[in-house]
């Protein structure tokens, strides 16, 4: 049986997850510090959602474990390769400090049909306004310029690219990284707001958070991996609700055509919070 086979369940697995996170993920600690520094069940959600990446579920991850960069992540990504984990095209793309792990494929294909969508799904929650609102004609063509820019960045850097896992570094020229990332993410409406403000108009406004969850026995058989977790102003829902419609069905597409994951569960709760950080 290959890597790419291992039994689903194996009990071996999880330590070896859980071994390479803290091994290659704690740039400049010691030993002893490294084995401590991540628990055990972070460990495991984090390979869990580089799985669901790999699996084509999601388009992206972002990275927020530590202060790892690219070579290190390089590293631990070719750990999960060695356990049977992750056996797809990755790449890793450094953004102003920050690294995010993207499905090529799918994070073009997602850049590619934001472009196209009308009206854009881009949610303007600057501090100027009243109450959030679909962004207008002008500033959805700035984001898209955006977009498109990324996406010839991405086809470029695939295009020269070689082996398993490929890497490039993008330099956002006037970008709203809250909007490229929620996009790259494959939130089906992403915010955007003022940058020189640097606030937002949501405090004590109703979200409706909506969170995606699925069993992976492939890693540990009570490991449950959150895949998404975003938020949309309970006002705006129907207004996007064919654009939530069209997100529901292509995740449970993407669901029924994979094997690592099962029990998909698709929950939305509303919430009104003193203050939203973007």
């Amino acid at each position: 049986m290959g890597p790419a086979e291992a039994p689903a369940g194996s009990a071996l697995l999880a330590p070896r997850l859980v071994a390479a996170a803290r091994e290659e993920l704690a740039a400049g600690a010691g030993r002893r510090r490294r084995r401590r520094w991540l628990p055990a069940a972070r460990a495991l959600q984090l390979a869990g959602e580089v799985l669901a990446v790999a699996a084509g579920l999601k388009p992206a991850l972002l990275y927020d474990c530590g202060a790892a960069g690219i070579a290190e992540l390089r590293r631990y990504l070719s750990r999960l390769r060695e356990a049977g984990l992750a056996p797809s095209r990755l790449h890793l793309l450094g953004v102003e400090g920050s690294a995010l792990l993207l499905h090529p494929g799918l994070a073009r294909r997602r850049l590619a049909a934001v472009l196209r969508a009308h009206p854009a799904p881009f949610m303007d929650v600057s501090a100027g306004r009243h109450r959030p609102g679909l962004c207008g004609p002008a500033e959805a063509e700035a984001i898209k310029g955006h977009l498109a820019a990324l996406l010839a960045h991405l086809g470029a850097a695939e295009a020269s690219s070689a082996g398993a896992v490929s890497s490039s570094e993008v330099v956002p020229a006037g970008w709203n990284l809250c909007t490229i990332v929620g996009v790259l993410l494959g939130y089906p409406a992403a915010y955007t707001f003022c940058v020189q403000e640097g606030e937002n108009c949501l405090a004590m406004t109703p979200l409706r958070v909506f969170t995606v969850q699925a069993s992976c026995p492939r890693i540990n058989d009570s490991l449950k991996v959150q895949i998404y977790s975003f938020s949309i102003p309970e006002s705006l829902c129907m207004e996007l609700k064919e654009v939530l419609d069209t997100w529901c069905d292509e995740l449970k597409e993407a669901f029924s055509a994979q094997r690592d994951f099962v029990d998909l569960c698709i929950a939305s709760e509303v919430v009104s919070l003193p203050a939203v950080a973007l």
